[in-house]
């Protein structure tokens, strides 16, 4: 009798649990499947990674050889051992702000509405271009990395943060993809998409530790950049790199990773649920 009671009880839970892991399951398996999708674009078209590929090669050979004389003279660093962090979040921003103007042209060309007559999560399109995007953009932090070092950075940090700070470049990075993905959302027009994420990356990334450090700005230009999360991230990344302190930097850094990937991706997929 109490068994059957308890049993009783206990069968709408599980099944609210059953429910839950399906829906998770089936939205799981049709991000995965939209985000092979996009990942094909780029094997048919190689020619979209060449910013991801060239970008490194072009910033790291101009900020060292041209303007490296100037800015690291006199300073008690070696400048490309600095340069480094600061590319890898440049670089790997422009590659995630694309999701925002890939969203906006399937918005723009009707694929969205196509997608409505299939048997799939409404969200799984948002996701699935956000996690390509991410995937390519965390890949590319090797092929940075192998870059710099042919430049001559070294590490001089301990094995364990060198060994987690792709994974700290690509947390941010996914983060800021779900930025790009409410800019699609919110335009729905891939030029004025463009011109967005540009006006968002170009001020964040030269307003930031990412090239300079911060005191050489003038006063009130140093109080944005100090508040600035790219300055947080890149500074959390030089240090694990070069064995600097990662405490001050890292709470900030997992504050802007959690407000990013929780908060702006809940608006965006609310957004998109609007619209899709």
């Amino acid at each position: 009798m109490t068994s059957q009671i308890l049993q009783t009880h206990d069968s709408p839970l599980r099944e609210a649990i059953g429910s839950v892991i399906y829906e998770f399951r089936w939205l799981a398996a049709d991000t995965a499947m939209m985000a092979w999708r996009n990942l094909m674009h780029y094997r048919r078209n190689p020619e979209t990674l060449m910013s991801t590929i060239a970008g490194p090669v072009m910033f790291l050979f101009l900020f060292n050889y041209v303007f490296g004389g100037a800015i690291g003279a006199g300073r008690d660093f070696n400048y490309i051992d600095y340069l480094v962090p600061g590319v890898l979040i440049q670089n790997n921003l422009f590659t995630v702000m694309n999701t925002g103007i890939g969203i906006a042209q399937d918005l723009q060309k009707g694929f969205v509405d196509r997608y409505r007559s299939l048997p799939m999560a409404r969200s799984a399109v948002l996701g699935g271009r956000v996690c390509a995007t991410s995937l390519v953009s965390f890949v590319s932090v090797y092929w940075t990395l192998a870059i710099a070092m042919l430049f001559g950075m070294r590490f001089h940090g301990d094995l364990l943060p060198v060994l987690l700070m792709p994974l700290v470049v690509g947390a941010f990075c996914f983060g800021v993809a779900w930025l790009s993905a409410l800019v699609g959302v919110t335009v729905r027009n891939a030029e004025t998409a463009s011109a967005s994420t540009f006006f968002i990356t170009i001020p964040l990334t030269f307003l930031s530790s990412t090239f300079v450090p911060v005191e050489t700005m003038p006063g009130w230009l140093q109080a944005f950049a100090e508040v600035n999360p790219i300055t947080h991230v890149v500074n959390l990344c030089r240090n694990m790199a070069q064995g600097g302190p990662l405490e001050s930097y890292a709470w900030v850094t997992a504050f802007w990773i959690a407000l990013l990937i929780v908060g702006v991706g809940t608006l965006a997929t609310w957004r998109y649920r609007r619209i899709a």
